[in-house]
């Protein structure tokens, strides 16, 4: 059974979904744009009988807060910052961590700045490579380095129902994905301020780039136990980024989908057999 709460964390209401029995070993799960705790609906039962299961909604997704962006840094190290207050406030201890697209950059430096709470990563097309990263970045990076308010404009367009939809239809099945998981993404989009939030964090997501070397780093030092399980079809965050971290950790396993970026959407079952092997 899943069960439904809400911390304040820095005055933040934080909501986050619970299951599994908190003897077990706990896992984290770290969402990713442009969804919320909900695109685990399906994983947490599959797992919740080997883990304790923990999954937030970050500020300005889902169920938590989402203060307006001129009264709250809508960056990556802040995020973390709130999702590491989440973990303490919460007295998890070590636990393994579940990191998908945005999660990754949040989980990553959770990692790197405190080893010791690292049991093990499971990475869903969560990257920290140039190498995993597809043709569409091109574009990001002359906005980054050339920054003007048209092109910030432009990039609204990432929250266009069509866009979002195909967030979970591009390179996967026909007729697979239920429409659940993008119609709430899509609702969630009608939310005052959602906009300017959400484009904050296309622009600061170029420091989550610059950290890929610190979080490469990490390891190769740490050689934590993880799994990278990618949806070969994603072309946001292609597999070539996968592979990459066998380069840095000895203790990888890379398994490839034949689906797109929401891979969870389809194959929830087969993540959930793919770590309760690795991980048993």
């Amino acid at each position: 059974m899943i069960t439904y709460h809400t911390i304040q964390i820095n005055d933040l209401d934080i909501f986050y979904r619970e299951a599994g029995d908190p003897s077990k070993p706990t896992m984290l799960l770290f969402h990713g744009f442009p969804s919320a705790s909900h695109m685990f609906r399906d994983l947490m039962p599959a797992l919740a009988n080997d883990f304790h299961l923990i999954a937030p909604d970050y500020p300005g997704f889902g169920q938590s807060s989402a203060p307006d962006h001129t009264e709250f840094a809508y960056t990556f190290d802040h995020l973390a910052d709130i999702m590491t207050a989440f973990w303490q406030q919460l007295d998890l201890g070590a636990a393994y961590i579940y990191v998908f697209d945005y999660g990754a950059p949040i989980g990553f430096r959770i990692a790197a700045q405190h080893p010791d709470w690292i049991k093990g990563i499971v990475s869903q097309n969560g990257n920290i490579y140039q190498e995993g990263l597809g043709p569409k970045w091109a574009d990001r990076q002359d906005f980054w380095d050339h920054p003007t308010a048209a092109k910030r404009d432009s990039y609204r367009t990432a929250f266009a129902p069509a866009t979002i939809k195909g967030q979970y239809l591009t390179g996967t099945q026909a007729g697979v994905v239920g429409p659940d998981g993008y119609t709430l993404d899509i609702a969630y989009t009608q939310t005052p301020g959602y906009a300017e939030r959400q484009l904050d964090l296309i622009f600061d997501y170029q420091n989550n780039i610059k950290l890929y070397p610190t979080f490469q780093k990490y390891l190769r030092e740490h050689q934590p136990k993880l799994l990278a399980v990618w949806g070969k079809n994603d072309p946001s965050f292609i597999y070539p980024g996968a592979e990459a971290f066998t380069r840095d950790d000895a203790r990888v396993e890379v398994d490839l989908l034949d689906t797109g970026h929401f891979s969870l959407e389809t194959h929830a079952s087969t993540i959930a057999q793919l770590i309760l092997r690795y991980f048993g």
